[in-house]
């Protein structure tokens, strides 16, 4: 009699899109992102936008699903943190901006988090500056902000 596996396979992606030690994102590669943080600040000033238009646009779904999930997991929520993750990020011109975006959404701790979070950063940025950047993160992030 043989052992139950523990754990489920891991899905093999579809297409050419994959984050690991290399990124290969396909025809995103290249393509601005957003942090969650920001995509929350995004579709929150649409949204504002629309409803003072005075035209009526119907909620969905959809959209309601996504607000709550920015909700819960944006780090940030004052948009001048926001403007200050981004600006941090933005210094880090050798980095993806998809490689960014993670940084500034994962919010991790260590550098070491950071490396085994997204494995495409290293060899990309020094230890010790990753470190530096992820403690003024940290910095940013205050938990009234929360």
């Amino acid at each position: 009699m043989s052992a139950q596996p523990t754990s489920r396979t891991r899905e093999q992606p579809q297409g050419d899109e994959e984050a690991s030690t290399e990124l290969k994102l396909g025809e995103f590669q290249g393509v601005p992102t957003l942090t969650l943080s920001e995509a929350r600040l995004l579709i929150n000033a649409v949204l504002d936008h629309r409803s003072t238009s005075g035209r009526e646009f119907p909620e969905t779904e959809m959209l309601r699903s996504t607000q709550d999930y920015l909700d819960v997991f944006a780090r940030f929520k004052q948009k001048e943190n926001i403007e200050a993750v981004e600006r941090l990020l933005s210094t880090l011109t050798d980095l993806e901006s998809f490689e960014r975006s993670q940084l500034g959404s994962l919010c991790c701790e260590t550098a070491e988090e950071a490396k085994t979070l997204i494995p495409s950063l290293a060899g990309k940025i020094p230890d010790q500056d990753l470190q530096d950047l992820l403690d003024e993160i940290t910095r940013l992030r205050s938990f009234v902000d929360q």
